[in-house]
């Protein structure tokens, strides 16, 4: 899951201003928002994570998806 809504509300920052700052474009940027990139380059974990003051796992965070059996 990312969490990349609540920091960006919690650091009063827009999603077009984090694209900005760390050379993504807004597309690519919302990709990663909705949670629906398969992959991530740890030197844009780390851009993302020097602007908004957090560590990688203050932006991702794993959730065991239900099984046909649960």
């Amino acid at each position: 899951m990312v969490t990349l809504d609540d920091l960006l509300h919690a650091r009063r920052m827009t999603l077009t201003e984090l694209a900005e700052r760390v050379g993504l474009t807004l597309a690519n940027l919302s990709i990663l928002k909705t949670g629906k990139a398969k992959a991530i380059r740890f030197s844009t974990l780390e851009a993302i994570c020097r602007e908004l003051e957090c560590q990688p796992g203050d932006l991702l965070s794993y959730r065991a998806q239900a099984t046909a059996t649960d």
